[in-house]
């Protein structure tokens, strides 16, 4: 099964690029998880896979999107959360084998001033990872780095958003639950990043934030085949990331 997740910055803009054509013409995933959408309606084209939405109320914001091969038994939109349900932030799709979420955390803001909602979104990923008793994928972007071999510039970014230790310690309890970053069951390299500031040829220096992840149960971290960032599909700030798992 192959599963990639992209925020996206953009549908829209991905497809008028050809951007999502490539990504999907290239790689054959089964499922891909999509984050920051940005639209307020379904495509026309879902390139033959079944294809679930959740909008954000705010036109042009936020928003997830996941296509996938094989059709859910079950989809759930909601996680709790008022604020962030009308985001449209959240997509968990049910099989009979697992469950996959696709979910996009809040960025906190610069100030921190919004670090008490990305706290309590966490909280509630985390108390709904305690309830499910299949085997979990979660598709993120988490908005958070979580060592320092995830930020290029880690030493002049302990305090600011993205890279604090209280936000750092939230991935530490989501691990705590029994799951793994797909990615560093297979790499531990410390260059390896997931997006990039539009500033500064930032992407062509690497200059980058590991932000993006798929987590798994560890059940399914034994059954990895390959993990891989697509640093070169162009469409966004940030790269796919895509995991194999046999």
């Amino acid at each position: 099964m192959r599963v990639i997740t992209w925020n996206i910055n953009g549908y829209r803009n991905a497809e008028r690029c050809n951007h999502i054509q490539e990504l999907i013409s290239q790689n054959n995933a089964d499922i891909i998880c999509l984050q920051e959408i940005k639209m307020n309606k379904a495509v026309l084209d879902t390139y033959g896979y079944y294809c679930y939405y959740n909008f954000a109320k705010k036109k042009g914001y936020s928003g997830t999107m996941v296509l996938t091969k094989e059709e859910p038994i079950k989809v759930k939109y909601e996680i709790g959360l008022d604020r962030f349900d009308e985001e449209g932030r959240f997509i968990l799709l049910e099989y009979n084998k697992f469950i996959i979420i696709n979910i996009y955390i809040p960025h906190g803001g610069r100030d921190k001033k919004n670090h008490p909602y990305k706290f309590a979104v966490i909280d509630k990923l985390l108390k709904l990872v305690q309830e499910i008793n299949k085997p979990l994928i979660i598709c993120t972007d988490f908005n958070i780095a979580h060592t320092e071999k995830d930020v290029r510039n880690y030493k002049t970014n302990y305090n600011n958003n993205m890279f604090t230790y209280e936000e750092r310690t939230q991935i530490d309890k989501l691990l705590s639950l029994g799951l793994v970053d797909s990615f560093r069951c297979i790499n531990d390299s410390n260059d390896i990043y997931s997006m990039w500031p539009n500033t500064f040829h930032a992407r062509e220096r690497n200059m980058g934030w590991r932000i993006d992840y798929i987590f798994i149960s560890k059940s399914l971290g034994k059954r990895i085949k390959g993990a891989i960032y697509l640093r070169h599909q162009l469409g966004s700030d940030h790269c796919p990331y895509m995991l194999d798992i046999i």
